[in-house]
């Protein structure tokens, strides 16, 4: 492939809602246990400002994801900001994927209903694909660290299944889906650096576009990835990004390197 054309790493935007607000919030402590939830960021303004904002800006394939009930209604608004701008996932089944995708979302991100009794069901994946096409449904492979490799985690992070992230099972599941979200739990929110490990991997293993969130710090982490990775991986900012209260990277930052590296 010609240098003018190789892949390079985009900075991929989120809206992540919790009881209806914007919220950022530490990954580990999202339980249905609400006294130890730990919330980096809870915004003023509306799911629509920000959903508007990144359409001005093209940052294409955000996420909008609905942490637990309440959020129908502030993802909706989200999606009515930029009707075929932004995914979502939380809570999607194959009852209600389809209404999404009516709603506005430009595909639907599922995870742990393809996790029937905490087991991954092929079956459920293959039903999904087929009802709403590959081309609009993102699987969520958010994983923990265990044994020197990563498990998918399930139920807000909290149950680990025995599904190993592995070159073999992302090629498997890539004939049903057209890409992969990925946050490394462990990491997510703590803004002290991404899995570097679980990067490389990403990128070496996956054959469809990939998601990678989680610890992100810094601008450089966006050029970190695109190393790693060798530009198959996308990289989203959480907790360290000012547009959700943080202080290691500027939205603004964010805009220009994908203005810079626009594939």
């Amino acid at each position: 492939m010609a240098d003018d054309q190789r892949r390079v790493t985009q900075f991929r935007p989120c809206i992540d809602l919790h009881d209806g607000k914007v919220k950022q919030i530490v990954g580990g402590t999202l339980t249905d246990n609400e006294e130890h939830l730990q919330t980096n960021f809870i915004a003023s303004h509306k799911p629509s400002y920000f959903a508007s904002l990144y359409h001005k800006d093209n940052l294409t394939g955000g996420h909008v994801i609905k942490l637990g009930p309440g959020n129908d209604t502030a993802a909706e608004e989200a999606l009515a900001a930029w009707p075929g701008g932004l995914q979502v996932g939380g809570g999607i089944t194959i009852d209600i994927a389809q209404s999404w995708l009516d709603k506005g979302a430009a595909k639907v991100i599922v995870t742990s209903w393809l996790f029937p009794s905490g087991e991954f069901s092929m079956e459920r994946l293959q039903q999904l694909s087929g009802l709403i096409g590959k081309e609009h449904l993102v699987v969520d492979l958010s994983c923990r660290r265990q044994r020197n490799s990563w498990f998918v985690a399930i139920n807000k992070w909290q149950t680990v299944t025995s599904l190993e992230i592995s070159k073999e099972i992302l090629h498997e599941l890539s004939q049903f889906a057209s890409e992969f979200l990925i946050h490394a739990a462990d990491v997510e929110g703590l803004c002290k650096g991404i899995d570097e490990d679980l990067v490389q991997a990403l990128g070496q293993w996956c054959p469809i576009p990939c998601t990678y969130a989680g610890g992100g710090k810094d601008i450089s982490d966006l050029e970190l990835v695109n190393k790693l990775s060798d530009g198959k991986v996308d990289l989203t900012f959480g907790s360290a990004l000012d547009l959700f209260g943080g202080k290691g990277v500027r939205y603004a930052d964010c805009v220009e390197w994908n203005r810079m590296h626009s594939r």
